[in-house]
């Protein structure tokens, strides 16, 4: 079933990974935020429930996708990008 999982998350391209993994954040922000909303405590553990299950799913998705090549390839956009400011 693994396999299978990961032969499927493999068809897919560099960029959807990217946009992907860039999904988490909002989700993230939104499973914290709703926090200090005047609402039930048990509609907040139920919203914080599902948004940070979602942010958690796009983030090992997205990183399934994009793989070890990927995360390096972006740790090395970051650098050049850090060492362009720099000078």
């Amino acid at each position: 079933m693994k396999e299978r999982i990961q032969k499927f998350l493999s068809r897919f391209s560099f960029r959807t990974g990217v946009i992907i993994l860039a999904l988490c954040v909002p989700c993230y922000i939104i499973s914290f935020a709703q926090m200090a909303l005047p609402i039930s405590n048990a509609t907040k553990g139920v919203l914080w429930f599902i948004f940070f299950g979602l942010a958690k799913t796009f983030q090992y998705g997205g990183l399934s996708i994009i793989g070890v090549e990927g995360v390096k390839r972006i740790k090395d956009f970051f650098k050049n990008r850090k060492k362009q400011q720099l000078t």
